[in-house]
């Protein structure tokens, strides 16, 4: 009492948690859950009553903070009916809110034939003038038909300076909660409920935000129907100030996490555990448990923030299970979310302004997936399919891992520290391995050096491969028969040798063990780069950055940028952490080495050489030599009318260079401008200001 004494108006609520109230007065903190405007009531009256005689304190709020002891501690999908009176609490993400707006409580209005100022209090959410010129309040009895009333608002003067009183007005804010990914069942679309904020409660969450909610469940109708929506009377709301305290681990289950850490075959179990059902990608799915887990998310003394979440970019064939793959491990991660690029935009992925009744007519701040997937992981499916402006919308999510929103007059940073695991199909339909990655996607290559890893998913026919293939996909089927048979029931027979098939779709460790496992490593487990790892990383560096071989103009290929650097050490800590090791050991960079090293050499490298500027740049130091050699040649043999392709080719293919690659390069030139065929078949160099 004395802090709210000391505190007001600054302080202009007494906070009571739930916990310690039942523990003081068992059958007040029951009754306060059942009925909470009666016990509220009596609670701020016993609260003034205790306050100091010289206090100022005039009005307050006594707010309770719920637990996870109230029986009424629930998810919103558990919202019913039964509810309505009581208090809950409420757990999930904040997926949109409101601009702060004023709510009268009291409204005062001034009778137009008497001047008598009279008081009609709103406890609801409709606006209510007075029936009458109230009598018991020196009004002069008249009925609502017979006068007319004024607001006396706070610039409206009465006629007849007969009363100093004004409306009572106060902060509201509307929120709107919808319960976390994890907590949604397979493809329901998520519950939703709306919450009114009120005084020193609004601003405390934006969207993106998990939080937790306790409020009284109150009902209105929905115009003159029997129909009623349910809403959130707030009483406390608060952001999680720690990671994944959503995913509740028993004793039990930490006994056991720290037991399966122990196990000589971890990393097998983990990766054997993601997608079983489809067949081979190990070093994939050895990069997304890794993913699953990630690094560590590092602030530094000057503020600047290093990431810790690893983004993976699975590009490829059609019907190769990459959606398969991204499902997986959105339903693994504690917090995961998928989404489809051919079905959203830069909006859905990051954030949108929307304009529409639920906001009052005014813009509202909506959160999109990468926001919602806030230390979790987006999956984010056939990325190649939004467009160019929509894509290149996440850059900065991904690697900032925030969103500034500067739209409609709304001003809001967004947090998305989130991994990203996305899949793409390349624009002619196949990926060729014998092309560069960037030209093959449609999208900017700016976009492919925000991604850690990057794997090819290529189907290539191969007898022994085939054979496995189709073998592990009939053994999937046959399993689902099985099931379905034991699911009918009716005396069934499953037929025996079965059991090889089941064992080969189940995964080693279950589901919601190991999404509880991934939460209590996240969460617990921060290593340090011990020397050895450390040591291993920057000769691995060093070494390969020394492959470079200098030309005449004195560069070379860059076969690897500081970007490759903090990747390799954001996968050595993500995999000391699938042991709840606290050190990052030399096995732990040799296993970040390997897996960017098959990225490198599948997709940044040409001849044999490693040339990262193929995905950064989109153009390799191989190919800009080409160019430059296609424009000297242009430039040497021009006679005037241009130079034929059959020119070129002959004398830049001398040295074995592809016919192909240098007819791909001189198309390329051409639509960069720096070449161009006045007569269709002979070829110029394109001057400045020509």
């Amino acid at each position: 009492m004395l802090e709210l004494a000391n505190a007001w108006p600054k302080k202009r609520s007494f906070m009571v948690e739930w916990d310690t109230l039942q523990e003081y007065d068992s059958e007040f903190a029951q009754d306060l859950m059942k009925n909470p405007s009666a016990s509220l009531s009596a609670a701020e009256s016993a609260v003034r009553e205790a306050m100091p005689p010289d206090s100022k304190v005039e009005k307050f709020k006594v707010r309770v903070r719920g637990s996870e002891n109230m029986l009424n501690y629930i998810p919103v999908r558990a919202v019913s009916s039964a509810h309505v009176g009581q208090m809950v609490t409420l757990e999930g993400i904040v997926r949109r809110v409101t601009a702060v707006q004023g709510r009268i409580l009291d409204a005062i209005f001034q009778c137009a034939r008497c001047f008598a100022v009279i008081r009609e209090p709103q406890p609801d959410w409709d606006f209510k003038e007075p029936i009458e010129c109230y009598k018991d309040q020196g009004g002069c009895g008249k009925s609502a038909a017979s006068t007319r009333f004024t607001l006396l608002k706070g610039d409206t003067v009465p006629t007849k300076d007969r009363s100093t009183a004004r409306s009572e007005f106060i902060d509201t804010q509307k929120i709107e909660i919808q319960e976390s990914p994890e907590g949604s069942l397979g493809t329901d679309q998520p519950e939703k409920i709306t919450g009114y904020a009120e005084d020193d409660l609004c601003r405390v969450v934006r969207p993106g935000d998990r939080a937790t909610l306790t409020g009284i469940l109150r009902s209105k109708p929905v115009g003159k129907t029997t129909t009623f929506n349910w809403y959130l009377d707030l009483l406390w709301a608060e952001t999680e100030e720690k990671a994944y305290e959503e995913v509740v681990l028993s004793r039990e289950d930490e006994e056991r996490i720290k037991g399966l850490s122990q196990e000589p075959d971890l990393y097998e179990q983990i990766v054997n555990s993601i997608a079983p059902t489809v067949y081979g990608y190990e070093v994939e799915k050895e990069a997304i448990a890794l993913q699953l887990f990630g690094g560590v998310r590092k602030v530094l003394p000057n503020g600047d923030r290093r990431r810790g979440d690893i983004h993976v970019l699975l590009c490829g064939d059609p019907g190769t299970a990459k959606t398969e793959l991204l499902r997986s491990a959105a339903r693994l991660a504690p917090r995961g979310v998928f989404a489809s690029g051919k079905s959203s935009s830069a909006a859905g992925l990051t954030a949108a302004a929307m304009h529409d009744e639920w906001g009052e007519g005014k813009w509202t701040l909506e959160a999109g997936a990468l926001v919602l997937a806030d230390l979790g992981v987006c999956a984010i499916d056939e990325l190649d399919k939004m467009s160019e402006t929509d894509a290149g919308s996440i850059h900065f999510a991904m690697e900032q891992q925030e969103i500034p929103f500067r739209k409609a007059g709304i001003d809001a940073t967004l947090q998305s520290r989130c991994a990203v695991l996305a899949a793409a199909n390349p624009k002619e339909g196949r990926f060729d391995e014998h092309e560069y990655l960037a030209d093959q996607m449609d999208f900017d290559p700016t976009l492919l050096s925000r991604f850690d890893v990057i794997f090819p998913i290529i189907d290539k026919p191969d007898r022994t491969r085939d054979e496995a293939l189709a073998g592990h996909i009939l053994a999937v089927q046959e399993a689902g028969e099985t099931l379905a048979r034991e699911k009918a029931g009716a005396g069934r027979k499953v037929r025996k040798g079965r059991e090889k098939s089941l064992a080969l779709i189940t995964p080693p460790i279950e589901p919601d063990f190991l999404r509880k496992y991934i939460a209590y490593a996240r969460r617990s487990v921060f290593p340090q780069m011990e020397e050895e790892a450390i040591d291993l990383i920057k000769d691995y560096y060093v070494t390969i950055r020394a492959q470079s071989k200098p030309d005449a103009e004195g560069g070379g290929a860059v076969p690897m940028t500081p970007r490759q650097l903090e990747a390799l050490v954001r996968l050595s800590e993500a995999s000391a952490r699938i042991r709840l090791s606290d050190k990052v050991e030399g096995q732990d960079a040799e296993r970040a080495k390997r897996i960017i090293e098959t990225f490198l050499r599948k997709v940044a490298s040409e001849g044999g050489v490693l040339d990262i500027d193929s995905i950064v740049s989109g153009v390799s130091r191989a190919r800009k030599d080409r160019f430059q050699n296609i424009i000297d040649c242009v430039e040497e043999c021009d006679d005037g009318r241009g130079v034929t392709e059959e020119d070129i080719l002959k004398r830049l293919c001398k040295d074995g260079t592809s016919e192909e690659k240098v007819r791909k390069d001189i198309q390329r030139l051409l639509n960069d401008g720096r070449l161009w065929n006045p007569e269709g078949d002979r070829y110029k160099v394109m001057r400045r200001g020509s």
